[in-house]
């Protein structure tokens, strides 16, 4: 019988740990982080695209609702909730689309 068994198997656990932690956790637990830093950093102005795609001008943000209003152009203002923003993108990227 093989002596030891016992701690390889627990070397081999305790290296899937931290491959997993490496592949998989830390990598979401950033994303996640980018993500509650982008929403908390909203402001009048922000020119934003949302996760259906629209491309708009803050022009109301709420700190106490989770909703914004989007100007989509001057005639069209849509709310959404701020969930939804995926990116802030360069001031003046609205007038070169």
């Amino acid at each position: 019988m093989q002596q030891g068994g016992g701690l390889e198997m627990i070397f081999i656990l305790v290296i899937f740990g931290v491959i997993f932690y490496f592949m998989i956790y830390r990598p979401q637990a950033k994303r996640q982080k980018q993500q509650r830093e982008l929403l908390a950093s909203l402001a009048k102005g922000n020119e934003v695209l949302t996760s259906g795609g629209l491309v708009g001008k803050i022009t109301k943000v709420s700190a106490e609702d989770e909703n914004i209003v989007i100007a989509l152009n001057d005639t069209t203002e849509v709310t959404i909730q701020r969930a939804f923003v995926v990116a802030v993108l360069p001031k003046g990227s609205l007038k070169s689309l």
